[in-house]
């Protein structure tokens, strides 16, 4: 499963998984996993190619996000600067030099993939940071997925705050990603920011625009507005791309990029778990894999929660992405399994007692990375304080986190609690890239399984009319 020691795949243990079943039902489930594949990587692209009808059960088909890593690939080496990525870095690159602080109006798939990626790919305390400790990077803020007017008016005082008098040191921009722009918490969010920022240009249109980056469908209000305003940079959201599966779009590629991510190495990562989907055995395929164990428990009736364990604060944000990936994908037709991300070892110290003696109806997958980004901090001898931990002087932090995941999967296999090992070799772009690429293939492939479409969010819609109904005038 590794194609070069420099760029390892993502590794998955399913030992723990307890799955049974009859050697005939595990063949009958192998065989309808190669069917689903190549009806992903085959039928679903020939349908959105235009080639074959789409019948009326797949739509809507949001499945150009598949292939789209080595597409935008393809086309960054051919065409460099005038490509789709070669665009994208050159706009960040300009509000890189530009701005100190960037806010990212987005909801859903508009902003928890850009936030997932700045969680995972950059340092502890980003914003907190000195810009020539962030590598000269903008601080990075996220509103419009909420309608919370305190924490909206508390950003608005920071950005004020920040700016003081020194505009040239404490300028600041906004990235608004909607591929509708009619989603009513990003739009309010966009007309309270988007006066803000035009009040602080001095009421300069032109010093505004050099402030702003619009990332939208090719239809829509958001897509009118840029039109009108004359944005001189607008990034599409392809047709076929839903919010969810939109990270390897400019919805998560410009962020990255303003945030000094590597999108080439990003991209890399994606398109090479996509060649090993493709091209590896079932058996051996960390996605087929994947689905074959947690669908197996879902039909056994043990998996209707499933638990993502992170053990890493900077994983938090990637299970928050995953909760909204699978709820929506996959929770229709009183289906699909419900997610929980919790992040360990904090939350053994608030939910253990329940996921070890609580219900049957869980199974724990556990995201893991096995090599810290920075040196180990190991317990020192100290004269101050008598706290037990002279046993432990010398050992490092990564042994003892180490020592908690084993013995938290030792306590769940000895009471039969299924649980799955996904395993990062390290957090760096291209393993972070392979695993969004897997998360969502995985979801995918579970949902055809599921005989569900895995696209569109019918449900989501009920509250927005209603939502709108509410605030039309009599």
């Amino acid at each position: 499963m590794h194609p070069n020691q420099s760029n390892p795949l993502i590794e998955l243990d399913c030992a723990g998984a307890l799955v049974r079943g009859t050697s005939q039902e595990l063949r009958d489930l192998q065989a309808a996993l190669e069917s689903v594949r190549t009806e992903v990587l085959v039928e679903d692209q020939q349908m959105l190619a235009g080639t074959v009808e789409t019948p009326t059960e797949k739509q809507p088909l949001d499945g150009a996000f598949v292939d789209l890593p080595d597409r935008l690939l393809d086309g960054y080496r051919n065409h460099g600067a005038a490509s789709e990525v070669g665009r994208v870095l050159a706009s960040a690159a300009d509000m890189r030099e530009r701005l100190d602080a960037v806010v990212l109006l987005g909801i859903g798939g508009s902003y928890m993939g850009p936030r997932a990626l700045m969680d995972v790919l950059c340092p502890p305390y980003h914003n907190e940071r000195t810009r020539e400790a962030r590598g000269g990077a903008p601080r990075m803020y996220f509103a419009g997925n909420n309608l919370d007017n305190d924490a909206i008016q508390g950003l608005l005082r920071l950005l004020e705050d920040k700016s003081g008098v020194d505009s040239s040191a404490c300028d600041w921009g906004i990235v608004a990603v909607s591929k509708s722009g009619g989603t009513i918490e990003t739009a309010c969010a966009l007309r309270v920011f988007l006066e803000k920022l035009y009040r602080r240009c001095g009421s300069q249109t032109q010093q505004m625009m050099e402030r702003l980056r619009i990332v939208t469908g090719p239809r829509g209000r958001l897509r009118a507005m840029s039109q009108t305003l004359g944005c001189h940079d607008v990034f599409d959201i392809p047709d076929g791309v839903g919010g969810r599966f939109s990270i390897f779009t400019p919805v998560g590629l410009l962020p990255a990029a303003i945030l000094g991510i590597d999108l080439v190495r990003l991209l890399e990562g994606a398109a090479a778990m996509n060649a090993h989907f493709r091209d590896a055995a079932a058996t051996e395929n960390v996605v087929l894999e994947y689905v074959r164990n947690l669908y197996s428990l879902n039909g056994m009736g043990t998996s209707d929660i499933r638990v993502l364990n992170v053990w890493s604060d900077a994983l938090e944000s990637v299970g928050l992405w995953h909760d909204q990936l699978l709820a929506e994908s996959l929770g229709k037709q009183e289906k699909g399994a419900t997610p929980l991300t919790v992040v360990n070892t904090r939350d053994l110290h608030s939910r253990a007692q329940q996921h070890q003696e609580g219900r049957r109806d869980k199974v724990h997958i556990n995201l893991v990375v096995q090599a810290a980004r920075t040196p180990a901090l190991q317990i020192e001898a100290s004269e101050l304080v008598d706290d037990g931990l002279d046993d432990l002087v010398g050992v490092g932090l990564p042994d003892i986190m180490a020592a908690a995941i084993a013995g938290t999967k030792q306590a769940y296999r000895d009471d039969q609690r299924p649980t799955i090992d996904v395993k990062l070799p390290v957090m760096d772009e291209h393993v972070i890239g392979q695993l969004f690429q897997m998360l969502m293939l995985a979801t995918v492939v579970e949902g055809r399984l599921l005989k569900i479409n895995p696209y569109g969010q019918p449900g989501v819609e009920a509250y927005k009319r209603n939502m709108a109904q509410l605030l039309s005038p009599v």
